[in-house]
């Protein structure tokens, strides 16, 4: 396990970015064009409620550096959990792990996902770069594209493994942009698509969250058989409300969180 909080949200970083091309770049726009600085609010992984690489699994990776639990987040329709985790020092990222409950999925997506699980040795999952190794299990296109029909999720995870999902850009951290439509005006002109499920803006102050985030890039992925491009990362941004002590709001809003997964949906 990392000692290091800033060496294990680097490597992160490293490899969300090789398979999400617009997120160096809008990156790039903010810091050196905008002149902004740039704080991440959180980072979202995925993962299969299966020994060994249950949710609480890769937890420990950020529980080992002082994390602890924050709230827990139940998605009925898509049939996860989540949990988020925060850190005593509000300079680090949140972390925010789903997974999925694969109990409640087909016999015939359960029998897939179980394949791919047991190739996953469970020394790999506490080995110090798990959460940024990718994939642990061949995977054939075809197998991908089943998975899709019932669970985009699972045929996300299938194809990229484990990586960040998403970084995210705090919003409060900006001078120059004080909403989330200004950064949604941002992206649009530079030609970004935004997720419009549930609306370009996912949440309100009500909430004490406002959320919005890209459509995943596109990339090619190896399958066992062939190489396809499909749809890996995604960027999202945050804007927290302060509750009435004054602190900013440090959790998430299910209904929020329900659509930002739809970034990934292939298609859209």
């Amino acid at each position: 396990m990392h000692t290091d909080p800033d060496t294990l949200f680097e490597r992160l970083w490293e490899s969300y970015r090789q398979v999400t091309p617009s997120a160096e770049r809008i990156h790039k726009i903010l810091g050196a064009e905008e002149g902004q600085a740039i704080v991440n609010d959180h980072i979202a992984l995925r993962t299969f409620n299966l020994d060994p690489v249950r949710l609480d699994a890769l937890a420990e990776h950020f529980l080992s550096l002082g994390y602890r639990q924050g709230g827990e987040y139940h998605f009925e329709a898509k049939k996860l959990y989540a949990r988020h985790y925060e850190h005593p020092s509000l300079e680090l990222p949140k972390v925010f792990i789903s997974e999925l409950l694969v109990e409640q999925c087909s016999p015939e997506l359960q029998s897939v996902v179980k394949r791919l699980v047991e190739q996953v040795r469970p020394e790999a999952v506490a080995a110090d770069d798990f959460l940024y190794s990718g994939r642990h299990w061949q995977v054939d296109y075809n197998t991908y594209r089943e998975l899709m029909k019932e669970s985009e999720y699972a045929a996300w995870m299938a194809a990229w493994g484990y990586r960040a999902n998403h970084f995210t850009v705090s919003i409060n951290h900006l001078d120059q942009f004080r909403s989330v439509p200004e950064i949604n005006q941002l992206l649009k002109a530079h030609g970004y698509k935004v997720n419009a499920s549930g609306g370009e803006v996912k949440g309100s102050p009500e909430d004490l969250l406002e959320q919005s985030s890209t459509m995943a890039d596109r990339v090619p992925v190896a399958f066992a058989d062939q190489t396809v491009t499909i749809p890996s990362c995604f960027y999202e941004f945050a804007l927290r409300y302060p509750k009435p002590d004054g602190q900013l709001y440090s959790g998430f809003v299910a209904a929020s969180a329900d659509k930002i997964f739809e970034s990934t949906n292939a298609g859209s």
